[in-house]
Order: C-alpha cells, then structure tokens, then sequence
C-alpha cells in the first residue's frame, strides 16, 4: 500500500481492544481561565491545523482490514474540532456530565482517531476543551506530545514546557540474567491470586468522570517526609488507597487489600517530540485499604514500588509480552491472566505533565485533567497529571456499575487532606 506503514504490534493490539463496550480513546480536559468572550473556534481551527504537519499521524487514519496508518486525503479540520452544543451556562459538574457522555462517543474509524471538542462557556466564563485521542495512536506520554505540537502554546513569557516525560530505565545486565530474573518478575507481577474484588463488574458504554488536584509540592512534601523519601506517584497510589478505603467504607463494602496496576511508560528521553505510538509496561502494586493509619499504607506502598523498579520489573514485562508475539497462543494465555480481576482490580495512572503555564490560542490553561477508560471487570479507572505545579485527578467509571464517583473524588481529597496531616503537620 503506497504511502501507508502497519501499525506497530502495540498499536494493533489496542485497536483491537475495542468491543460493545471499550471505545479505545484517552481523554484529557483542559479547562481555560475566564473570558468575557467565548473561544474562537474558527481561530482554533486554523491553528490546529496549520500545526498539523504534513504525514503527521493527526493526518493519517486506518485502513483496514490490512491495519495501515494511510494519509487522509479528505481530511477537514472542522470535524476534528467543533462546539459541544448545549454546554453554554452550565456549572463545572456539568462540565463533567458533558465529559463523560463524549468519553461514552467513539470516534470516526474513517478519520484521523482524534478529535477536540469545546464545552461551554460556563457560567463563570471558563471553558474546556476535551481532547480524545485513540490509544492506537498514540499512549499517555505521546499524547501530551501531539498536544503540544498542535493544540496548546506556552502561556506568556515563559519557557515552553518539556517534551515527553521520563522513561523507567530497564535494569542493569545481561541479557541471561533477564532471563534468570524472569521467575522472581512474574512472581511479584502475576504470582497474587486476589479474591474477587468489589471493582469486579461488568461495563456498558455508559462513562461518568469527576475530577480533583492537589499542589505538586504539597504531595511532594508528603514523600520527602518519609525515612524512604516516598516518589510523589507513591503518594498518588497512598492517596487513592486512603479514598477508595473512606468511600467504598461508606457504601457499606470492607475491602481488606486492593492490587492496582499502575502503567508505566518506557519512551526515552531522546525520542522525538513527533513520534507518536505506544511503548508502555505495568507494574502490579498492593494497596492495603485495611491499614488506618495514611503513613503505614504510604511506606507499604512506597516499599513495593521501589522492589519493583529495582528490579526492572515493568521492561521484564515488555520484553517477555513481545518476546511471546512470535507465540501467539502461549501469548493470548499470559495476557487473558495478566488482564484478568484476579491479578488487579484497577489500574492507577500518573504522567508527568508540562511544567510551565499554556495557553490555547491565548486563553490561558487553568487546569488539566486526564481520563482513561474503564475495563471489563474492572469498573474504576484513576489517572493523574501533572500541570504547572499542580496534580489533577480524573476518575471514569460506568454509573451503572459504581454509582456515585464524585464522592470518590472527595475522598480521594480528603485522603491527601489526610496524609498532609500526618506527614507535615
């Protein structure tokens, strides 16, 4: 097929992770900071597209059934980028309602996978941009990548924020010793059969999302407080554990322990700011919600993960899920387990996001929020980024299955409420 190129093996088996229920799309909400006047959508337009380069994967769509990324010849900025109708003068909550309904839309196969969809103006002159982009074109890391080429800029006079984020280093050694370490990885990954979980159920296409943040240097001055200097994603997962502990305690459920996967994306620093795609691990960490006390289950956590990056657990999985690619029953078999509720109940996300304030076509960005599908069997999806020393939490769930997620969401606040507390006074 002149002019096209497959996609690579990652990007193929998460476009076929789509069904009835799994729509394949990240999203990221950008709120922009109040105006007197609404957004300029023409003006965003012809940005966005101005910025999309030519054989830029924003310009490309599939073509099947031979799953070629192929130049869109009829592509048009206008339905990439559009108004949500019926969002003027709503609230922030309604904001997240509008959210969701678009999370719950997939996105047009015969287009480029993405798309920009502006809410409001809210009533207090704020607005949001929403942002879907298809995990088959591109991962969390890649996704601020794209964003930064085509759709944000910096805010001001200040340096433009850093490209990418920082990639887990693949333990030191040779390559007979990754294979004597194999055993000792699947065992810590895949070697804890938990009992069904209170997360275990079954997702319709439905998508409700709420949202909080918390100061960067707050929850950093929650890990520097620890003897083991705790990173600040192990204060997200303490954080999590501690509302999920609060929330799931007042709908009446006990939860002794939690395993929640948590991603991890192996891009490397030297990679190019348009290089799109996936390259991304897990790693399989224990949240021990029958802990009272925030600092005991802070310190459990932050022991596992340091185990677990020691060890290079998380590029042990890579290479030995495409090593099996050459196998692809024995392959389907480890994944059916590695995916299933008994190995983790649900997967916890953070990406570092740009350090410095943006701006879209010069409003500038107040927040930034990411959102990651739910999956079957496990209902309840948590993402973090961060954004100008800020972290911002997204939540996703099908209503159906798990009512009443804000009230997660203020939990998981009052949990690092908590944790501040305890740690700093």
């Amino acid at each position: 097929m002149e002019g096209s190129h497959r996609l690579s093996p990652d990007d193929a088996r998460l476009l076929a992770l789509e069904s009835a229920a799994i729509a394949g799309h990240t999203l990221k909400m950008i709120m922009l900071e109040p105006s007197d006047a609404p957004l300029d959508l023409d003006r965003l337009r012809e940005s966005v597209d101005a910025r999309l380069e030519a054989g830029s994967r924003g310009r490309e769509r599939v073509a099947l059934p031979a799953a070629h990324w192929v130049t869109d010849d009829e592509f048009d900025i206008a339905a990439h980028v559009r108004r949500r109708d019926g969002t003027a003068g709503t609230d922030e909550r309604g904001v997240w309602a509008a959210a969701g309904e678009l999370m719950s839309e997939r996105l047009d196969h015969r287009r480029p996978l993405w798309a920009l969809d502006v809410l409001g103006p809210l009533a207090d002159g704020r607005e949001a941009v929403v942002a879907r982009i298809h995990h088959a074109m591109a991962d969390g890391i890649s996704c601020l990548r794209f964003l930064d080429e085509v759709v944000w800029e910096p805010s001001g006079d200040v340096p433009s924020p850093p490209r990418g984020g920082a990639a887990v280093p693949a333990a030191a050694g040779s390559r007979g010793h990754e294979v004597r370490r194999l055993p000792a990885t699947l065992l810590r990954e895949l070697g804890h059969r938990a009992k069904d979980s209170v997360l275990d159920r079954r997702i319709g296409t439905a998508r409700e999302l709420a949202f909080t943040t918390a100061p960067l240097v707050e929850l950093k001055a929650i890990g520097a407080s620890r003897p083991g200097r705790a990173t600040v994603n192990d204060v997200l997962l303490a954080s999590v554990s501690g509302g999920l502990r609060a929330w799931l305690a007042a709908a009446g459920e006990r939860v002794g322990r939690l395993r929640a996967q948590v991603p991890v994306s192996l891009h490397h620093r030297d990679e190019g700011p348009a290089e799109l795609g996936n390259r991304d691990s897990f790693l399989n960490v224990d949240l021990p919600l029958a802990e009272a006390d925030p600092l005991a289950r802070l310190d459990r956590i932050s022991a596992g993960t340091a185990a677990r990056k020691v060890a290079g657990d998380a590029q042990e999985l890579y290479d030995l899920f495409h090593a099996l690619a050459r196998c692809p029953p024995l392959e389907r078999a480890l994944e059916r387990i590695a995916a299933g509720p008994h190995e983790f109940s649900l997967a916890i996300s953070n990406v570092p996001g740009p350090r410095a304030a943006l701006a879209v076509t010069g409003r500038r960005i107040e927040r930034l929020y990411s959102v990651a599908e739910p999956a079957q069997r496990h209902a309840l999806r948590v993402s973090a980024i961060s954004y100008a020393g800020t972290v911002g939490v997204g939540i996703c769930t099908d209503p159906e299955a798990l009512p009443g997620i804000a009230g997660l969401a203020d939990a998981i606040s009052g949990s690092i409420a908590e944790l501040r507390r305890a740690a700093i006074g």
